[in-house]
């Protein structure tokens, strides 16, 4: 202590007076819950400006060989864009336990279960109808996605699950391929290849051409934070021939 919050105010030569929040130990819907955090400060205070730094600091998870924690280990370490329109956070049923973890003199050691994909894939249905009924969309492929990718077995079952085309969960794969699951940042991350991707490639719209689009983040608990975006325009220059 001070924590990383009072050296950023240094470092950017912030006002002293600046307000500032911690969240520590959320896992892997860190980077979700924070930009939950920041549409409510904003909507609540007027004129405000909010800065979101999220941050993960895997050393605490090293440690020697353990027949108690080398499942845990492989399972973690396996390797401004949109308006949010709107935020909501469950924990899912059937779910206590899936995801845990205690800090001690060794560090943090982390105890996840196996049947978490099951978990997860048996509820994001719900999640979704939940997040977009009310704006009358029910067909998922008509949405980009921004999902954290907790693992491959993950991805694979919400796609067959909610028959997702292939290319939905591109920018998510991708992430997954060049950085492994960096916990709470990755979906963070999952934006900006999107919107790298979608102004390389000429679409109309930071959301790969859509309009529509759904970020999932999964942490302790088991929780679920789902976020509905919407795209924006891409000015794109005008090409001689």
């Amino acid at each position: 202590m001070p924590g990383a919050d009072y050296q950023l105010t240094k470092l950017l030569d912030l006002s002293p007076s600046v307000k500032r929040f911690m969240s520590y130990q959320l896992g892997c819907c860190a980077g979700a819950t924070i930009l939950r955090l920041a549409k409510d400060i904003v909507e609540n205070n007027k004129h405000a400006r909010v800065l979101v730094v999220c941050a993960e600091i895997n050393l605490i998870n090293f440690r020697g060989p353990s027949e108690a924690h080398v499942m845990s280990s492989s399972l973690v370490l396996s390797s401004p864009m949109v308006p949010i329109v709107s935020t909501s956070q469950t924990i899912l049923p059937e779910s206590e336990g899936a995801i845990g973890g205690h800090i001690g003199e060794a560090g943090l050691s982390l105890h996840l279960l196996n049947t978490i994909p099951a978990i997860i894939v048996n509820n994001i249905e719900n999640s979704l109808v939940e997040a977009f009924h009310p704006l009358g969309i029910s067909d998922w492929n008509s949405l980009f996605w921004i999902a954290h990718p907790g693992g491959p077995a993950i991805l694979n079952n919400i796609q067959k699950k909610l028959g997702l085309n292939e290319d939905k969960l591109r920018a998510t794969r991708e992430i997954l391929k060049e950085y492994g699951n960096m916990l709470g940042v990755c979906v963070l991350f999952i934006m900006d290849e999107m919107r790298r991707k979608s102004a390389e490639q000429r679409k109309k719209t930071t959301g790969e051409g859509l309009d529509w689009g759904v970020l999932f983040g999964f942490g302790p608990g088991l929780t679920v934070e789902t976020i509905v975006l919407h795209s924006i325009p891409i000015d794109h220059p005008i090409i001689d021939d």
